[in-house]
């Protein structure tokens, strides 16, 4: 086939910050690699253009999504490519190093490379001799290479120096060779802020720091320095894509529930999201119910703070909603949904049901208090409230004794820090009060000033 620009669909998951892939064929059938769970914007894609999925490659055992590849493999009789040394226990066509796939017209190449995981595989893509691109997953990535510490402390460094290896092959291949990553800018896997989600080999080589390293052992200093927190729920999910997801006979949907029904939920040990913006949390909402509203991040927080295993309940501001909170939830695992308040805090206030508040202010109208800034440790690093308190959201938990009496929470926007607010009010904390605006603003209406570094 004569290969273009226009046979690449790039799909991309901003709230995760990852990017699947669909690759046009040219005879109405297509590969798609690292496609996760939630299959809807591959599916628009596929349809768009009368699309087939006839392969869908893994480059990992993903650990911030659940993988579609199972799914394609039963809904489009997708095959299903991945390594080998995955194990994993579906059927599949297990590649190792240097074995190709026969597309018709093109060629997929496995290229081991370790490093991300132990059973990664790049995929590169040849028409005929020449090297297309390469789908790097999470071994190369834009100005970077993904974390490696995935597999616990004592492998950290030993996975670092095989990433340092295999991005060494990978930079060995022509610099024309399109560079096609799975991890981008917001994933926690490691990815450096910036627009860009693909690159080159001949870019990579002149501005990545890390292909700038001079030596393997500068390359993992470079690489371990710039490693920070990561959502709980990572530790699970290789293990279950080890296994393959269960298959969906049809769109899960989220049943209506009763104000007394949610409280039943409570009652038996589930847990209640509220996923309305922070305003209309702050200005009542079920006592009890954590705050992470309905945007692009849902799913890392949902993962991060709270458990797989418990009910879940949802407060919603409309019905709509509840088609993004379920396929949210199911991309990452979670599956015990309970339902959702059919109604709304309407209804709840209706039933009588008692309902809690917090103080949500701007810079200007804050009491004087200690700013306790839960944002994570790169962007306190990048610029933070002089004096302030930092405690990041995912560790706020185990640290709700550290938070000064009458602090008041801040993240970049409030969303972040109202959702501390909920922590902290389930510790038994009320003396609190959320910033609505982040340190600049802060620092303006109280000339307390910025400060970078940690």
């Amino acid at each position: 086939m004569s290969f273009t620009d226009d046979h690449l669909i790039p799909l991309v998951d901003e709230g995760l910050g990852n990017s699947a892939y669909l690759l046009d064929l040219g005879d109405g059938r297509a590969l798609a690699v690292d496609a996760a769970r939630d299959l809807r914007a591959l599916r628009a894609a596929a349809g768009r253009r009368g699309l087939r999925v006839a392969y869908a490659a893994d480059t990992h055992l993903h650990a911030d999504f659940l993988s579609g590849a199972v799914q394609l493999g039963r809904d489009q009789g997708a095959a299903v490519l991945a390594s080998a040394a995955g194990r994993r226990a579906f059927d599949h066509v297990p590649l190792a190093d240097g074995d190709e796939v026969d597309l018709g017209g093109l060629t997929l190449r496995a290229l081991a490379t370790p490093g991300h995981t132990d059973e990664h595989l790049s995929f590169l893509i040849l028409d005929g001799s020449r090297e297309l691109g390469v789908f790097t997953g999470g071994s190369l990535i834009v100005d970077s290479a993904a974390r490696t510490d995935l597999l616990g402390p004592e492998r950290t460094e030993e996975l670092a120096r095989a990433q340092y290896r295999s991005l060494s092959r990978l930079a060995a291949l022509p610099d024309s060779t399109a560079v096609w990553p799975t991890h981008g800018a917001g994933s926690f896997c490691s990815a450096p802020p910036g627009a860009e989600r693909t690159t080159t080999i001949g870019a990579q080589k002149r501005s990545n720091p890390l292909l700038g390293a001079p030596g393997e052992d500068a390359f993992v200093e470079r690489l371990l320095a710039g490693l920070g927190s990561y959502p709980a729920y990572f530790d699970r999910l290789a293990e279950a894509n080890r296994l393959g997801p269960a298959v969906l006979d049809a769109a899960p949907v989220l049943p209506a529930l009763t104000p007394e029904q949610v409280a039943k939920v409570m009652r038996e040990g589930g847990q209640v999201i509220d996923a309305r913006p922070a305003a209309a949390y702050a200005s009542g909402h079920i006592p009890g119910a954590l705050s992470i509203p309905l945007r692009e991040q849902f799913a890392t927080w949902l993962g991060w703070l709270l458990p797989d295993h418990a009910p879940l309940a949802f407060v919603t501001a409309e019905d709509r909603d509840a088609e993004e909170i379920v396929w949210q939830s199911y991309k990452i695992g979670y599956e015990r949904l309970a339902g959702v308040l059919h109604g709304g805090m309407a209804a709840w206030a209706a039933a009588g049901a008692p309902q809690a508040a917090v103080p949500f202010v701007t810079a200007s109208r804050a009491e004087p208090a200690s700013y306790v800034d839960v944002r994570q440790r790169a962007e306190y690093a990048a610029g933070h409230v002089s004096g302030a308190v930092h405690i990041e959201l995912g560790d706020l938990a185990d640290r709700a004794a550290d938070v000064p009496p009458g602090a008041i929470l801040a993240c970049g926007h409030g969303e972040r820090a109202m959702t501390a607010a909920g922590i902290l009010l389930r510790a038994g904390r009320t003396d609190l009060q959320v910033l609505a605006g982040g340190p600049a603003d802060w620092a303006r209406a109280t000339g307390r000033g910025l400060r970078e570094g940690e």
